[in-house]
């Protein structure tokens, strides 16, 4: 058979030639079997390509999650004495300008006139509701649920999206208000800016001409109370405002004109740093991260957890109608880092990834090639159609 007998069943004669040469070829620590032992299959083939494919994309999701990196939280005790907040403000509150008055009362005893450090401007309530679906995000009630705004917020949390908007915007301007045309109506007031405050606990509110306060102001009627009122912006620290915070964009309305709405906030100071050295940077020097809120791979900023209640009051002197918002400074630091392993860690998962699919690949196409050479056999009631296990010898 195809000079098989002719030479005595010399397996020897199937390999290379002898000498140094053949013997230099014909060594591999890993035997293979001759390509002339072996034909191509149209399912090889198949499989071949499955296995490429798996490979490729294996390989690309390692690759793209060693670029977009981990993040690792860490809790710790602020270090060094802090003594002021910023407040960052954007809201419109549906009452004049004039009928309103906005403070601060902090636990120090200190009061901040807020008022005449923040920007007021008379507005049109309608300009601003048809101006509210229109932008990066839509504004929604406090009652509303909305998942896709929790899943926003929680992607505006990560390391990589504050250092890139601290490097994308920084002049950190408050966006413009809808412009007012002649023939709106002024019954709104905006009210935005930045202002330093006391680093502890305390009361921001807005309340009306005349409650809460002694002036000689003239008395406001309370049938031109109006508490209903849209916030854009409401954060702690270093402005950035495409960053959503849990209060931004949000509305509340109501038709009663003696209510009281309390927004409770926990402040948590928080470190965003790309690179491991975060921690070691604010242990070494924690006042420099005040000074230099804007250090390049290291932000100092506020993240707050807000609750809130509201409800209408019986007309008394000895309740005061309004927007306040109560804030506390949690006594701990969050610090959140990004972080990438090096590029031969990269490498090494790749091979063994590739590796992997390889062999698992190999492993499954001989078990299938095996059961489907198993079900033929009992279909032909075990007998073999090979040449050296039947009984078909040559020169018998």
């Amino acid at each position: 058979m195809n000079g098989f007998t002719s030479h005595d069943l010399d397996e020897d004669a199937f390999g290379e030639k002898s000498g140094l040469q053949g013997g230099l070829k014909t060594f591999d620590a890993f035997p293979k079997t001759k390509a002339s032992y072996t034909s191509p299959s149209r399912s090889g083939g198949q499989w071949t390509v499955l296995i490429l494919t798996i490979c490729t994309f294996f390989s690309f999701s390692e690759f793209r999650t060693w670029l977009k990196g981990s993040e690792s939280h860490h809790f710790s005790v602020e270090k060094g004495v802090s003594h002021e907040l910023q407040l960052n403000l954007d809201m419109v509150v549906q009452m004049p300008c004039e009928a309103l008055r906005v403070n601060i009362q902090d636990a120090s005893g200190d009061r901040i006139l807020a008022g005449d450090l923040l920007t007021k401007e008379d507005t049109s309530w309608k300009l601003w509701m048809d101006k509210r679906n229109y932008g990066t995000h839509e504004y929604q009630t406090l009652n509303q649920e909305d998942t896709g705004r929790l899943s926003e917020q929680e992607q505006d949390a990560h390391v990589h999206h504050v250092l890139g908007e601290v490097r994308r915007n920084p002049k950190k301007k408050f966006p413009r208000g809808p412009r007012l045309r002649w023939s709106d109506t002024k019954d709104s007031c905006r009210i935005y800016g930045s202002l330093e405050g006391n680093k502890v606990q305390g009361d921001f509110h807005i309340t009306a001409r005349g409650h809460g306060y002694h002036e000689f102001a003239p008395h406001l009627d309370h049938g031109a109370f109006n508490f209903t009122h849209m916030i854009t912006e409401l954060s702690f620290g270093p402005h950035y405002p495409t960053i959503l915070n849990p209060l931004d964009k949000t509305i509340a309305t109501t038709e009663d004109h003696y209510y009281k709405y309390q927004y409770f906030l926990s402040v948590v100071p928080t470190i965003y740093s790309r690179g491991s050295h975060a921690l070691d940077t604010y242990s070494s020097s924690p006042p420099s991260l005040h000074n230099n809120p804007n250090k390049k791979n290291l932000i100092f900023t506020n993240q707050y957890a807000a609750t809130s209640q509201s409800d209408a009051l019986p007309e008394s002197p000895y309740l005061i109608p309004g927007i306040f918002f109560k804030y506390n400074i949690e006594p701990i630091l969050l610090l959140i880092s990004a972080e990438r392993g090096s590029f031969l860690s990269l490498l090494i998962r790749l091979v063994n990834t590739v590796s992997g699919v390889l062999v698992t690949g190999g492993w499954l196409y001989q078990i299938g090639n095996w059961g489907v050479e198993l079900v033929n056999r009992r279909r032909r009631g075990g007998k073999s159609e090979g040449v050296l296990n039947g009984r078909h010898y040559a020169d018998e």
